[in-house]
C-alpha cells in the first residue's frame, strides 16, 4: 500500500518491495483470492530468498501484510530454509481462515521470531484474539472511530484502519502506545481489562521479547485514505 511505503520512506532510507497481486484478488471473488495466496506466497518466498542470498539481512527485514496479505507473510515461511525475523500482520483476514485454514495456510507466531498483530476489525473481517507474540487491540479491536455508513462499510473501513495506524507508528515512533490487557479481542464496551505492567509503543518501536495483548486508544481517521 502506498500509505505504508510513504511512511517508511518518510522515516528513513528503506529498500521496499511491494507485491501487486490485485489481478488475483478481484472483488467479490474471495474464494479465488484465498486460493491464490498460495501462489503469491511461493513467489514472494523466492524474492525473499534471492535478497538474502545477495547480502540481505534477515534481522533487518520485515514482512508487512494486510488482511490476506498478513497470511501470505506467514505462508512465505513454508518455502524458506531460514526463519523470518519479523512479521507485522495488519488485521489478518478471518473469513473462512478461522474455520478451515490449517496452520501452514495462515499467519501464526511460529512463522517468525517476532510476530506483531494490529487488530481493528476483530471478529468480522479480521481474526479474533491473540495471533502473534504481541497483539495490539486498537479502540476495542472491532469498529474504528470515524468509520460511517452501513455495517459492511463500517467493517471494511475499520479493517483498513490497521494500515493507517501502523503507518502513523512508522512515521512517528512512540505516537501510539498500548497498555497490557486481557487477551480477548474484540473488546465489548470500555472495560478492556487492563493489567499492571509497562506501556509499550506499537509499530517499529515495539521492543522485542514482549508478549501478550496490548490495548490502544487512538484515532487517525483524518489521515486515512480508506473509508
Amino acid at each position: 500500500m502506498t500509505i505504508l511505503r510513504n511512511a517508511y520512506l518518510y522515516r528513513s532510507d528503506y529498500n521496499i518491495f511491494t507485491i501487486d497481486w490485485k489481478d488475483l484478488t478481484s472483488f467479490p471473488c474471495y474464494l479465488s483470492s484465498l486460493s491464490n495466496t498460495q501462489v503469491v506466497s511461493q513467489c514472494a518466498a523466492k524474492l525473499y530468498a534471492f535478497v538474502m542470498d545477495h547480502g540481505g539481512k534477515a534481522e533487518k527485514t520485515t514482512c508487512v501484510g494486510h488482511s490476506l496479505g498478513a497470511h501470505i507473510c506467514g505462508m512465505i515461511s513454508n518455502h524458506l530454509s531460514i526463519k523470518q525475523h519479523k512479521i507485522v500482520g495488519l488485521d489478518p483476514a478471518r473469513p473462512l481462515i478461522d474455520q478451515y485454514a490449517q496452520k501452514y495456510f495462515r499467519l501464526t507466531k511460529d512463522d517468525a521470531y517476532h510476530v506483531q498483530i494490529i487488530h481493528t476489525n476483530s471478529g468480522m473481517l479480521g481474526e479474533i484474539n491473540q495471533v502473534g507474540h504481541i497483539d495490539f487491540c486498537v479502540n476495542g479491536g472491532m469498529m474504528q472511530p470515524g468509520c460511517k455508513g452501513n455495517a459492511l462499510r463500517v467493517a471494511r473501513c475499520s479493517h483498513f484502519q490497521s494500515a493507517c495506524y501502523f503507518a502513523k507508528s512508522v512515521k512517528y515512533p512512540d505516537s501510539i502506545i498500548g497498555r497490557p490487557c486481557k487477551a480477548t479481542c474484540p473488546k465489548r464496551g470500555r472495560d478492556w481489562g487492563f493489567f499492571p505492567g509497562n506501556s509499550i509503543p506499537m509499530g517499529l518501536a515495539t521492543p522485542y521479547g514482549v508478549y501478550g495483548t496490548y490495548c490502544v486508544s487512538t484515532d487517525t481517521k483524518k489521515d486515512c485514505p480508506f473509508d
